[in-house]
């Protein structure tokens, strides 16, 4: 069937997931609270494809909610709703079959926990995201969020079956009503009949310029959008609006509401730019030596573009008596998990990874990025600004100030940080490789 013909109630929303989700940080607890949201200067824009007017709230409390779930927002830290949440929710929570969007995670998951009949025991909200890392962090906020619901939940992601406490994969997902999983994982189970959807309500995509950029994940959005009942509640979340999103957009969620927000100025506000001359690729590792006591003042992460690299620094650093860990989609699943468990909860200062991790993760104690290797297009030609953006946004989480640096060592990575400053309109400072006390005056002021 041609998506086409599907009649669906459905929603977009463009803007930069980074920004909104970012929140004041909290010294002293390990799970970031709430209470104060980084808002954007713009105001956020709204088309609506109805002539109802659009409403905006001011107070969770104007969205009666169910109290346990209301219960489970204010304990998050959330007190008063911001731009996106203010405009996206009216529209999101109206009836179950009118047109809808979304705004920042917290939104759409108070959405999905909303739209469930608890008394209910079959799959009703289902979430789709390109990584398995944004899995897991997703269903970390719908569990914190639903603590006070009887909410049953499911990671629909490569061998999670491992961690079921002993149930079949039917079993499983039988009687979960929230399930948060990667594109490939939920095809199978669709296909296969292990996750019912008959009973689905509300089908969210996240990240959907991302799911573009990894071959084949958007033509399995696609399939499994064509499988939700007619009825589903389709929502798409972008952080970027290019002309093959919007494309994507017009097939996977016609006749939809829009919410637009422009935050690339907003995302390097709070981050000091710097880029460091290195005589070579050997130079880099000596550099990055060099670096090690200031990147575990907080902690950081160093991204590179191939695995072979991350593996090589990996080694070096590991050689060098420095303690790192390291992240790539070479590794199995149940590594990854552990590496980024343990990144989490800070037993690890430093982590080194590929693009894996440049989108949409978040950790509230990294303070310093580190683009060992400048992000490039596809061509090698070209600086990647979109991931630019999402790499050095790592950084300068809830509120924070954040450091990046880029490391230069030859006249394209020159070209590429010089293209980089004119297109954000942000200074890259550099820093003296050849001089250590001022490199340690300049970076431990702005990194302490």
């Amino acid at each position: 069937m041609d998506i086409s013909e599907i009649t669906t109630s459905s929603s977009t929303i463009n803007g930069d997931v980074e920004n909104l989700t970012t929140r004041i940080e909290n010294l002293n607890t390990e799970e970031p609270k709430h209470s104060s949201l980084l808002e954007s200067s713009y105001e956020v824009k709204v088309t609506s494809v109805d002539d109802e007017p659009l409403l905006s709230v001011t107070k969770f409390e104007e969205l009666n909610l169910n109290p346990n779930l209301l219960k489970g927002v204010y304990e998050m830290g959330f007190t008063t709703p911001s731009k996106i949440q203010a405009k996206a929710l009216p529209l999101l929570l109206k009836s179950p079959y009118s047109q809808s969007g979304t705004g920042k995670t917290a939104a759409f998951v108070l959405t999905m926990l909303s739209r469930i009949n608890y008394d209910l025991k079959a799959p009703q909200a289902l979430c789709l995201t390109p990584s398995r890392e944004l899995a897991r962090q997703i269903m970390v906020e719908v569990r914190k969020m639903g603590k006070y619901t009887p909410v049953i939940t499911a990671e629909a992601i490569r061998d999670s079956h491992a961690k079921t406490s002993g149930r079949s994969r039917h079993e499983e997902f039988a009687e979960a009503q929230l399930i948060v999983g990667t594109p490939g994982t939920v095809y199978d189970l669709l296909k296969r009949k292990v996750m019912e959807k008959k009973h689905m309500k509300i089908f969210v995509l996240d990240e959907a310029d991302n799911m573009l950029d990894q071959q084949g994940l958007g033509d399995q959005s696609i399939r499994i959008k064509n499988m939700m009942p007619p009825s589903c509640q389709i929502v798409l979340f972008s952080a970027t609006y290019s002309s093959e999103v919007r494309s994507f957009a017009t097939r996977f969620a016609p006749n939809a509401n829009q919410f637009n927000l422009k935050v690339e100025e907003l995302s390097v506000k709070t981050i000091k730019q710097f880029y460091m001359d290195c005589k070579s690729e050997e130079h880099k590792l000596e550099v990055l030596d060099d670096l090690y006591t200031l990147l575990t003042i907080g902690q950081s992460i160093i991204f590179v573009q191939k695995r072979e690299t991350a593996d090589k620094i990996a080694k070096r650093m590991t050689e060098k008596g420095h303690k790192v860990i390291n992240l790539h989609g070479g590794l199995s699943t149940t590594e990854r998990d552990e590496v980024m468990d343990g990144f989490r909860k800070g037993s690890a200062k430093v982590l080194i990874t590929t693009n894996v991790l440049s989108r949409g993760i978040d950790v509230l104690q990294v303070n310093l990025v580190i683009n060992y290797d400048i992000p490039m297009d596809i061509t090698g030609r070209n600086p990647d600004f979109e991931t630019y953006l999402h790499r050095i946004g790592r950084t300068g989480r809830f509120g924070r100030t954040g450091v990046s640096i880029n490391f230069v060592h030859d006249a394209v990575s020159w070209e590429i940080v010089q293209a980089i400053q004119k297109h954000f309109q942000r200074e890259i400072v550099k820093v003296p490789t050849d001089d250590w006390d001022t490199v340690e005056k300049i970076l431990r002021k702005e990194v302490s």
